[in-house]
């Protein structure tokens, strides 16, 4: 069981955290209903994720048994077999069902497009080149989407912003660039026995593409903070106070990128490096501050 947990890797599930994005930004946190059906769209995109991590693993297990710290998985190591991974992948199938089910349609199919995509990139499209990190930062975009989608039984006047879209998926852009920058770095002349299409990127290309995503990111929450319907939907202008906090955390990401072996997991990275967190924590609160109490 130790090893089955492991390989559901529930530190992954930091991810998934983008689906309270919905019920905070349309300032619904702090009401019963929306905050619960949140708490439910992100079981069911952590056991979801899960299920797909545990057939990623299965698939990529050569593989993973060349990489150096991937090789300690529960299946490539040999501590999980095969026979229970596979087993358990319909039991947490089943639970997404169920709470899908009661999350409603318009949420259901949000996460069946993220099992599609996800299944798309474990079965080729991440041998791809530039289609593979496009379908990590898409997988963002869309637990972004399912967070305004659950909350629209309950709550039918939330719309969902094309900001939270273009936002979200150039945030997701910077740290899957990222990710193959510092598996590049880490994985020198063994980089495409551990991950084919690591043989089809050059340190120059993804450095050339890390500051486009970096500063499309930048750019286009900064619009966001003080765009007029933005200005208007919250009453303030003063969400423009949380840019120099986003930039510190794109910044000291790329910091780590170049010399830190951690980065190559954006999960780790939020919860080992304490910068990273203190800026997280810094975010949450001014932007809570100002979207329920700054008008």
């Amino acid at each position: 069981m130790t090893a089955l947990l492991e390989s559901l890797r529930p530190k992954q599930w930091t991810k998934n955290l983008l689906v309270f994005a919905g019920v905070v930004f349309s300032q619904h946190a702090g009401d019963r209903a929306p905050l619960l059906r949140a708490v439910a769209g992100f079981v069911a995109f952590s056991l979801l994720a899960s299920s797909v991590y545990l057939v990623n693993d299965l698939r990529d297990v050569e593989s993973d048994r060349l990489h150096p710290r991937k090789r300690m998985r529960p299946i490539a190591s040999g501590r999980l077999r095969p026979g229970t991974a596979w087993a358990a992948v319909p039991v947490l199938l089943a639970a997404v069902v169920a709470i899908a089910a009661w999350l409603g349609p318009s949420f259901a199919w949000v996460l069946a497009a993220y099992l599609v995509s996800n299944l798309a990139y474990s079965f080729g499209l991440k041998h791809h080149v530039i289609l593979d990190v496009f379908l990590i930062a898409i997988g963002f975009v869309l637990r972004a989407v399912a967070g305004v989608e659950l909350l629209k039984p309950v709550a039918p006047e939330t719309q969902l912003s094309s900001w939270l879209l273009v936002c979200t998926f150039f945030g997701a852009l910077f740290l899957a660039v990222s990710k193959r920058r510092r598996e590049l770095a880490t994985a020198g002349g063994g980089a495409p026995d551990q991950r084919a299409v690591l043989a089809m990127y050059t340190p120059d290309l993804l450095d050339l593409m890390l500051a486009v995503a970096a500063s499309a990111t930048l750019m286009s929450y900064a619009l966001y903070t003080i765009w007029p319907a933005t200005v208007a939907k919250f009453g303030t202008e003063a969400l423009i106070v949380t840019v120099p906090v986003v930039a510190y955390g794109v910044f000291r990401y790329m910091h780590l990128v170049r010399v830190s072996e951690t980065s190559e997991d954006p999960s780790q990275v939020l919860l080992s490096d304490r910068p990273i967190q203190a800026a997280v924590a810094l975010f949450v609160a001014l932007a809570l501050w100002i979207l329920y109490h700054a008008r």
